[in-house]
């Protein structure tokens, strides 16, 4: 019976630690596991991912496969040309109207790792004004966001940019999305995804 109880011990303890483990969310390779959504670009060269406004120079985004409900994501991305993007959590979408909360990634002095409420509330917080020098445009910057329950934090090159408290997103849930932003000549490539799955 002790060796029963210690086997399944083990097991359960194994799984818990396998379930906090990091894995990633782009091979690198292709878009397996993830959901084009629009007309604009989004394609892998040099093993990154690249979003790029496309002729129609409208609103785009590229939707993990999975829902993911408490995470804790991290990942890094250039912005070339106009870098206004971002990351949404817990959205859905139906066609490229999306549902949802925006982690803001933005040129210089546009709220990079703020929250955002597409077609809701709008701006629900943003950083103080002199983290916005936090950002490090035209090279690779990392931004972390770790979404539990009715909380949210965003980091970005290692500073907490932002805490967020929200009933409404702990009643969320849905899949992860990255976006190009409406207006043409935007650029942004993206690499090292990764998440962790939180309880």
């Amino acid at each position: 019976m002790k060796k029963l109880l210690f086997v399944t011990g083990i097991m359960l303890l194994t799984l818990q630690l396998n379930a906090q483990k990091k894995r990633s969310l782009f091979n690198g390779k292709d878009l397996t596991g993830w959901n084009i959504h629009g007309t604009e670009k989004w394609y892998v060269e040099n093993g990154e991912l690249v979003c790029e406004s496309g002729p129609d120079k409208e609103y785009g985004y590229l939707s993990t496969a999975e829902y993911y409900k408490n995470f804790d994501l991290t990942l890094q991305f250039k912005q070339e040309a106009n870098g206004n993007s971002g990351v949404f959590f817990r959205s859905s979408i139906e066609g490229v109207k999306i549902s949802g909360w925006q982690v803001e990634v933005a040129p210089p002095e546009g709220y990079t790792a703020g929250i955002y409420e597409s077609y809701g509330r709008g701006w629900l917080i943003k950083p103080a004004p002199e983290d916005g020098a936090r950002l490090k445009p035209g090279a690779w910057n990392t931004l972390r966001i770790r979404v539990i329950n009715d909380e949210v934090t965003t980091w970005l090159n290692g500073h907490r940019m932002v805490y967020f408290k929200d009933e409404k997103i702990g009643q969320g849930n849905g899949f992860i999305a990255l976006q190009i932003h409406s207006g043409g000549g935007i650029k942004v490539r993206w690499k090292n995804l990764k998440i962790r799955v939180l309880d």
